[in-house]
């Protein structure tokens, strides 16, 4: 048995039946959840996960086996019908996730039995009572089955790769995994789409004094700043394939060599790689070698995008006043109604794009300290120097992808107000956010400097309005590391 305790949902019972049950769970250590009917098994189901769902059949409570029909089992762990019932075959054809049919007497010793199975089969998936997990928060199904495969593929000594839309948190997904694998050393982030190929090569690995122009004395890369933890590649298609060769030597090897050096050096590190692109359609445009991929995809990770865990909206949203509370000594709150609007919204830039809504709300709101979420305006971007005022296309990519309008003569306006800076702003984090926060292709874009873009993220960060996801590595450090 387990050292944890086990949760039931009893179905339908009886009086004579549920005493056995009762009995069961208090031999078995388990938590035992009774519903009298179908309805509020639904309910519960949607909200809370159970190693053992017990159904006794009972007529007058309708076809008991709906459950199986109706729900996605694929989250519960065993579904077991104990009783007589009608048309077995038929229902385990209509649901091939299925369930177990116990027929004739059934003993307490039988019930304990199958709870501490139950249990042992499928590990905890008791959700926290706030909803948070090592630094993230949700409570949908989505979210806990994600927590569930971070607990089970954290202590084990296997590729994972981390895969979902830009500001999902895949980052934090990452940081889970070190903080649950036991290991002692560092966790390292590095976003290979934020450092120049010409210099990625040296920040990972290292460089020897006078390997290079610059390389002034010995530089340890993030491999070596890992050592004994983990080494998170974000952004994992952004090296160069060469670069990729050498990754896939180290990764298995647990060797490397300095740039400029000649010396092996042994690594004791854990790769974690993550990627916000289709990863099959990468290796077959050429930007990610499929022997990389193939090692690096051992255990998938796939975060689900904001719009597909709505639930977890007013918990984030929540959470992040929260913050902004504690850090300024405030108590400002949400007016009635806002969470649900909150709710309602796309999201395209996720979780990051929901944090930097509850700031920009938060910074707005009046002594009141009431945030009222209102439509926010459409953000608009023209040409430089131009004097028809024309919205940008460039590289076949639509004006209506940045919220722009095709017809010349269509009027899109801020509310009334709206300073400069806080236009500038807008554009440029609703740019760097349709880019995927690659902000080399924002600067692009906007047809400004890669300098100009990281000094206005620093500004940003300093007036609390964005975090260090998305402020990256600068330019500049990277060529103090060299």
């Amino acid at each position: 048995m387990g050292s944890r305790a086990g949760h039931v949902l009893l179905v339908n019972g009886n009086a004579g039946h549920d005493s056995k049950v009762k009995a069961a769970a208090r031999a078995s250590d388990c938590q035992l959840t009774v519903v009298a009917d179908l309805q509020s098994a639904r309910k519960l189901l949607v909200k809370k996960q159970f190693d053992l769902i017990l159904i006794n059949p009972a007529p007058s409570n309708g076809d008991s086996l709906d459950l199986v029909r109706d729900l996605d089992l694929t989250q519960q762990g065993r579904f077991v019908v104990a009783g007589d019932i009608a048309h077995v075959d038929d229902v385990r054809e209509s649901n091939p996730r299925g369930f177990e049919h116990l027929v004739g007497p059934i003993s307490i010793e039988m019930l304990t039995r199958l709870m501490q199975d139950s249990v042992l089969r499928t590990p905890s998936r008791e959700i926290p009572a706030d909803g948070q997990f090592r630094g993230m928060f949700g409570r949908t199904m989505r979210m806990q089955a994600l927590f569930e495969n971070i607990r089970r593929v954290a202590p084990l000594e296997v590729g994972v790769l981390v895969h979902g839309e830009s500001g999902t948190g895949k980052e934090l997904v990452a940081q889970a995994v070190h903080l649950l694998s036991g290991r002692s050393g560092n966790f390292i982030a590095v976003n290979c789409g934020a450092i120049s190929p010409e210099l990625l090569s040296s920040q990972l690995f290292g460089h020897e004094r006078g390997s290079f122009t610059g390389a002034t004395q010995l530089h340890a890369g993030y491999f070596e700043q890992a050592r004994g933890g983990t080494l998170f590649l974000d952004e994992i298609t952004e090296m160069p394939r060469t670069l990729q060769v050498y990754l896939l030597r180290v990764i298995e090897t647990h060797r490397l060599t300095r740039v400029g050096g000649s010396r092996e050096i042994p690594v004791d590190v854990r790769v974690i790689a993550a990627s916000n692109r289709d990863l099959q359609h990468a290796v077959a445009a050429g930007d990610l070698r499929s022997d990389l991929y193939f090692r690096l995809l051992e255990f998938p990770l796939e975060v689900p995008p904001l719009r597909e865990r709505r639930d977890d909206i007013p918990l984030l949203a929540q959470h992040f006043l929260d913050q902004l509370n504690e850090r300024y000594g405030t108590s400002k709150h949400f007016a009635a109604h806002a969470l649900e609007r909150l709710s309602e919204r796309p999201w395209p830039g996720n979780v990051r794009e929901l944090l930097h809504t509850v700031r920009r709300q938060y910074i707005m709101t009046g002594d009141a300290g009431v945030l009222e979420i209102q439509d926010e305006a459409r953000q608009v971007l023209y040409r430089r120097a131009s004097d028809e005022r024309q919205p940008v296309r460039r590289d076949g990519v639509e004006p209506e992808a940045f919220g722009l309008s095709r017809r010349t003569n269509d009027t899109i306006r801020f509310r009334v107000g709206t300073t400069f800076e806080e236009i500038e702003r807008e554009v440029l984090l609703q740019t760097l956010a349709h880019v995927h926060y690659n902000k080399r292709e924002a600067a692009r874009v906007l047809g400004v400097s890669l300098k100009t873009i990281y000094n206005k993220l620093l500004r940003y960060r300093s007036q609390g309005l964005i975090g260090e996801d998305v402020l990256g590595n600068s330019p500049e450090d990277h060529g103090r590391a060299a």
